[in-house]
């Protein structure tokens, strides 16, 4: 994990701004930092990778990028492609059945100044803590800022408008702040304990759109209509952009193929290991029926088709946030009651099965040859990212 997120290519575009605008870079950014400390296989298959190629769980953080990625949506419209679009049921699904073992997130905890980790890991590891922070968003106005000379040229404000255009900068930088807050300090080590973390973050996040959104609607409300239609065609050209570096068109698909539900409850190795009693039994079944609760809820909550200004996608978005906070929710309250009935060996039967399906999901373990050339296609492939990012 140290030495994936501490490669050239990683460490270089989470500190580029323009890089960290393209979202099929970000995708490959979590993928890296995602599938890094498996020593088995690299998991190029994960059952939690989302369509866009990224991760919704890395380590020991939920959504990575959460800010570019509702940031993205809600000024450039990504449509389909967006990967703000792409979180929903399987997230909850692999908060569930975390596809990590402790070993496995050694690399994300800190350096320890009086423990195993031998002193000369120290630096590396600390260095890789660093960099799994920029992935929780980073609240400095050159990255967090909007794009306010872009935007300027575009419209041409008068006085007022452009007053109003630095209070809504001033929002988003807010934004990031409340974002980059809500990233988690410590490792989440039971399926309980990983809900909350998903359930806090989701609730800073919706404080964040109440932050932007008056400040979105005051802008947007000054402008006239030919200053409107320019500012929504600046969100087009970056589409197109984005379409024509990513080949995004290959990635299309509706936003409802996300939250199908297609992660089958392990039912069979739940009963094999966990040997439930009646009572128990009673509650997994209540859980099983609130995960399917909670993805017919994510399904019917997928963009509209009519956002097509800012100010509407940010609608949009605080709605998808309330929905994902209604299900976690809905799921939490089930996956309590169940988790509280087991045994302390259930318990530790029930954390192994997310490592034991992740393990399984992996391309088949090769020689080290074959793991390097994998690590040099993803390096290779960020670098060629951020070269046409520039």
């Amino acid at each position: 994990m140290q030495h994936a997120l501490n490669s050239r290519s990683v460490a270089g575009a989470l500190h580029n701004r323009t890089a960290l605008r393209n979202p099929h870079t970000r995708a490959q950014i979590a993928a890296s930092a995602a599938t890094a400390g498996w020593q088995h296989s690299r998991g190029r298959n994960g059952w939690w990778r989302h369509r866009n190629g990224g991760y919704g769980w890395v380590g020991p953080l939920f959504w990575p990028f959460a800010y570019n990625d509702w940031y993205d949506y809600t000024m450039w419209g990504y449509g389909d492609d967006a990967s703000f679009w792409d979180y929903g049921y399987n997230d909850i699904y692999a908060g569930i059945f975390a596809p990590y073992g402790y070993d496995d997130l050694a690399g994300y905890l800190p350096p320890r100044v009086n423990g195993s980790r031998p002193a000369s890991g120290a630096p590396a590891a600390a260095a890789a803590s660093d960099q799994l922070a920029q992935m929780c968003g980073d609240d400095t106005r050159e990255i967090a800022g909007l794009p306010i000379d872009q935007i300027q040229q575009a419209i041409q404000p008068n006085d007022a408008q452009r007053a109003a255009l630095d209070d809504l900068a001033n929002a988003s930088v807010k934004a990031a702040q409340d974002i980059k807050a809500a990233c988690p300090t410590q490792i989440a080590a039971t399926a309980p304990a990983r809900l909350e973390s998903m359930q806090k973050r989701i609730e800073a996040m919706i404080a964040a759109v109440g932050t932007v959104q008056p400040a979105l609607q005051k802008f947007y409300d000054l402008l006239n209509d030919d200053q409107k239609a320019r500012l929504n065609a600046l969100g087009q050209d970056q589409r197109q952009s984005k379409a024509a570096q990513n080949n995004a068109g290959s990635l299309a698909q509706s936003c409802g193929a996300a939250q199908s539900g297609a992660l089958t409850w392990p039912t069979a190795e739940i009963d094999a290991k966990i040997h439930p009693t009646d009572a128990q039994r009673t509650s997994l079944a209540a859980l099983q029926d609130a995960t399917a609760k909670a993805a017919d809820m994510l399904k019917a909550s997928c963009q509209p088709s009519d956002a097509i200004t800012p100010p509407a996608r940010l609608e949009a978005v605080g709605k998808r946030l309330n929905t994902m906070l209604d299900a976690v929710k809905t799921v939490r309250t089930a996956l309590d009651d169940f988790y509280g009935k087991l045994s302390d060996e259930q318990k530790a039967q029930f954390e192994a099965i997310g490592p034991r399906r992740a393990a399984s999901s992996d391309q088949p373990a090769g020689s080290r040859s074959h793991i390097r050339r994998h690590h040099a296609s993803i390096d290779g492939m960020i670098r060629h990212l951020i070269w046409l990012a520039r």
